[in-house]
């Protein structure tokens, strides 16, 4: 939730990516990987960004609901912002894991595809070898010159 509302807010504030990471204080590519839901602001920039496009981080989050009340000691919304966080970064996780297995099964594959033409290849070579060595011993057994004493 949190990459497609923080693209639409931004968009609809007319800033580019660019604009935003500058009034953020973070580099473009950290905006851009938070819109694809690669990674997850922490909740100070989660506050920062909500403040510079001007809604509530519940908003920015794409909670609907009431925030619960907060404890004197602590700013209002927050512990319902870093249970939306905690969610968020769990499912990242997941997520990640889950890549990380696709990659490593990818990468299984491919070296074993890798391994068996290697082996195919210097197979063929090696019976190619042993099939003109044959050819040419056959060659030096069939073709003597008649009449000719070099073979004792």
């Amino acid at each position: 939730m949190l990459a497609e509302n923080l693209k639409v807010l931004r968009k609809a504030k007319g800033y580019s990516q660019e604009e935003l990471a500058a009034k953020i204080h973070v580099v473009r590519q950290t905006v851009s990987k938070w819109e694809k839901g690669l990674s997850v602001p922490d909740a100070e920039l989660l506050m920062r960004t909500a403040e510079v496009l001007e809604v509530p981080v519940v908003q920015l989050l794409g909670g609907t609901e009431g925030l619960p009340e907060a404890k004197p000691d602590v700013p209002p919304g927050s512990e319902a912002i870093a249970e939306q966080l905690s969610r968020i970064n769990e499912q990242l996780v997941i997520r990640n894991r889950r890549a990380g297995r696709i990659w490593r099964i990818i990468g299984y594959l491919l070296l074993t595809v890798l391994a068996v033409t290697v082996l195919t290849v210097l197979l063929l070579m090696l019976m190619r070898t042993q099939h003109t060595a044959a050819q040419e011993t056959a060659a030096v057994c069939f073709d003597l010159p008649a009449g000719s004493d070099a073979a004792y």
